[in-house]
């Protein structure tokens, strides 16, 4: 079983929570019924269709070829691992952030980056 099937499920309902959205409302705004979407995010559908993945991209704010990725379709490498595209999922999973939460995690992302120098 490829690994990225096993990956989608809790990286949706990661996306979805950190944006702050139920399932319900998922719902309302995609017309993907919530049942699908649980079921999806637990794992009993591991290989939605590319339809379903391209309306949730969308409402989530993520990279359309990282959930094709997760789901086990085949994408361009280079595409999934984009610097851009991986700033847009990290701001979805994220959700709203304040002006102090920001801040915080820049300083200790430069925190991190500064240990990892260290190591090198």
């Amino acid at each position: 079983m490829d690994k990225g099937k096993n990956d989608l499920g809790p990286y949706l309902a990661r996306v979805r929570k950190g944006l702050g959205l139920s399932l319900r409302t998922v719902e309302a705004e995609t017309d993907v019924s919530n049942a699908y979407l649980s079921q999806l995010e637990t794992g009993k559908i591991r290989t939605p269709s590319p339809t379903v993945l391209h309306t949730l991209a969308l409402r989530y704010e993520v990279s359309y070829e990282r959930l094709m990725a997760l789901a086990g379709y085949p994408v361009p490498h280079s595409s999934v691992d984009d610097p851009p595209a991986r700033s847009l999922d990290l701001a979805a999973r994220l959700g709203d952030v304040s002006p102090e939460e920001e801040e915080a995690l820049v300083d200790f992302l430069s925190l991190i980056r500064k240990r990892e120098r260290g190591r090198s």
